[in-house]
């Protein structure tokens, strides 16, 4: 039986849950684990009813930020919050479940924002989570899904030569992803389907990008190559609505 993991930055959890769409997507899907990314939430704040599921949960201390979850049928061995470096582990960004045979991480990745005032924080974030990553990796493998705020080629957005320079599409951000390839680390949409185009999960609210698919590949699952073998399909649940962000997912031997 394949395991299905999921990702999905769902831009404030309690209006995609107030929407209808988020349990919906769980009762189709049944997923075995989804990561959240953007929760917007503090603890006490929603009461989720998922039986069957084990549920954890990072919070931003700056209120209505950030945030991620995690929902997994299986037990973790050991749950984790944060990288372990003080000036990341403020804003609820990664959460770390271990399982027999591999870790899992969720993770919101910080945004450049518009002005790129976060640009220089975003690089040093990029090299501490990748460290991060490699030093799990001695232990063993690792799957991190989450936005991860990059597009990484130019067929991953609709408009990259209007876009380039931008948030999440600019030269640093972008090697920064050459990095994590470089590093023996798989982006398994790629792996499965390296020339596809109009592949997005992430459209603006304006412009009715939506609807014209105007998009970003910014939501990604990476892995280890060492479970290269196990890689049974990416997916991008495109027609998912409740977030400005659809669901990707990942199937595994």
């Amino acid at each position: 039986m394949s395991k299905k993991l999921v990702s999905w930055n769902v831009n404030g959890l309690r209006a995609c849950v107030s929407k209808g769409e988020f349990q919906k997507f769980m009762d189709e899907e049944k997923p075995d684990v989804i990561g959240l990314q953007e929760t917007k939430l503090q603890e006490g704040q929603i009461e989720l009813d998922l039986p069957g599921y084990y549920q954890y949960w990072n919070y931003a201390e700056k209120k209505g930020y950030s945030g991620t979850a995690l929902f997994t049928k299986e037990e973790p061995i050991n749950v984790t919050y944060g990288i372990g470096i003080e000036e990341h582990d403020h804003e609820g960004r990664v959460i770390t479940a271990e399982y027999p045979d591999y870790y899992l991480i969720t993770v919101y990745v910080p945004n450049a924002k518009d002005d790129l005032s976060r640009l220089e924080y975003r690089c040093v974030w990029e090299d501490d989570f990748l460290k991060y990553v490699k030093k799990l990796e001695e232990t063993k493998p690792v799957i991190y899904c989450g936005d991860l705020n990059v597009a990484h080629k130019e067929i991953d957005l609709k408009n990259p030569k209007s876009n380039r320079g931008h948030a999440g599409f600019t030269d640093e951000e972008r090697e920064k992803f050459d990095n994590v390839v470089s590093a023996d680390l798989i982006d398994t949409f790629r792996y499965f389907y390296p020339d596809m185009e109009g592949a997005y999960s992430w459209w603006s609210y304006r412009f009715q990008a939506r609807a014209k698919n105007a998009g970003w590949r910014i939501d990604y699952f990476v892995t280890s190559k060492s479970l290269k073998d196990r890689l049974k399909d990416a997916v991008i649940y495109k027609d998912q609505m409740g977030s400005d962000h659809c669901p990707v997912g990942l199937l595994l031997d």
